[in-house]
């Protein structure tokens, strides 16, 4: 092992601005964001300041249009970027998957003028968004939801409770999935509601296993008002404009899962060569090192499927097949690798003075979010074997 510790992973970049995107990422997260991730996490603290930072620096906008204050990188750059920070504190990586999810459906389907309006402040870092699908009794049955919005004149009423909500609590915007027809899918629509209106609060931070420090709670909405130009999409697209964007958020979970493995990995990389046992290095012991190699090739593998529907959304192709088995397969190589790096490094590995115990938390919600892997199980099926049949 080099002298200097675990090297940075190797990018293929297609650019040299994507280069320097990827080490301005790095110096931010040894600057900013390492140095404070343990206390903060242990503490619950959620870093909006440092959402601020990576706004200003371009990070929250970066597969948007230049045209609205994006950074116009493809989706194979921007999933890099969130694999970086997501290897040092994943609230902050998955914080940035789900502002780019919760931007999503004004992006691709807002009008002009909506665009125009509030794009600019979404991706530049003055606002951080939140993404409002599930609901207590709606989880991977999304299209069963149950929050309704009512027309009332040029404005929308919006009764109901979200679960499960990323930032909820936090977020200066929530795009926000209601029915306003029929149940089923065809009956929802999507608003982008403002997290200060009238009528919109959140529970109490759910009390989690990993990732303290980024709250996860209810929003309840009690009669919160909407303008009609608050609109996203025609009335009852909402559902087919949440799909979507679950793809994208896929690849965005898949990413982070893959950067928790690789910190998990250096992490018990960085012990093994520190420590000595029988009178050499632990890194030196070829069960070990056995162990090391098995869990980065599954690492690899796991870049290799992300990057490479990434690709494929990039050009324009299908990409839901290869985003469902990008998610399954990070998620649960994440758990793996996060679950033997703490085996490797021991009673160490088992106690909160070193993070791979965090990563270990942190890996299993990744297997839960944007889809369940037994979710993601019953998409791949289908892509390959066709629809179930409905006797």
């Amino acid at each position: 092992m080099p002298a200097d510790g675990p090297q940075p992973v190797e990018r293929h970049l297609p650019t040299e601005e994507a280069r320097d995107l990827l080490g301005l990422t790095r110096d931010i997260a040894a600057r900013e964001i390492r140095p404070r991730t343990a206390e903060e996490e242990d503490a619950g603290r959620f870093p909006r300041e440092v959402f601020t930072t990576i706004g200003a620096a371009g990070l929250l906008g970066l597969p948007y249009p230049a045209e609205y204050g994006g950074g116009e990188q493809p989706y194979e750059v921007y999933l890099q970027v969130l694999e970086e920070l997501a290897a040092i504190r994943l609230t902050v990586g998955l914080g940035v998957s789900v502002h780019t999810l919760a931007c999503h459906a004004l992006a691709e389907f807002g009008t002009k003028e909506q665009r125009a309006e509030h794009l600019d402040a979404m991706l530049g870092g003055e606002l951080l968004g939140a993404y409002c699908l599930s609901e207590p009794s709606a989880g991977s049955d999304a299209a069963s939801l149950r929050t309704r919005a009512t027309r009332d004149g040029d404005h929308w009423v919006i009764e109901g409770t979200k679960a499960w909500i990323t930032h909820g609590g936090v977020a200066d915007f929530y795009t926000v999935l209601a029915r306003t027809g029929a149940d089923g899918p065809r009956g929802i629509t999507a608003f982008l509601v403002p997290g200060d209106a009238e009528g919109l609060s959140a529970a109490a931070p759910e009390r989690k296993m990993g990732l303290k420090g980024s709250p996860t709670a209810q929003v309840h909405f009690d009669g919160v008002r909407v303008p009609d130009t608050r609109r996203v999409g025609e009335e009852g697209q909402g559902f087919s404009i949440a799909l979507s964007a679950l793809d994208s958020g896929r690849l965005g979970i898949a990413a982070c899962a893959t950067g928790v493995a690789q910190g998990a990995l250096d992490e018990a990389l960085r012990f093994l060569a520190e420590r000595r046992q029988f009178g050499r290095p632990l890194v030196d012991f070829q069960g070990l090192r056995f162990m090391l190699a098995d869990m980065a090739t599954a690492i690899e593998a796991g870049r290799a499927l992300y990057l490479a529907a990434a690709r494929l959304r990039d050009a324009g192709q299908p990409f839901g097949k290869q985003a469902a088995m990008a998610k399954l397969l990070c998620t649960d190589t994440a758990m793996k690798v996060t679950t033997d790096a703490v085996q490797l490094m021991g009673g160490y590995g088992y106690t909160a003075d070193f993070p791979a115990e965090r990563y270990m938390r942190e890996a299993k919600v990744l297997q839960i979010v944007e889809g369940t892997n037994q979710i993601q199980r019953m998409v791949i099926a289908r892509h390959i074997a066709g629809p179930e049949s409905r006797d």
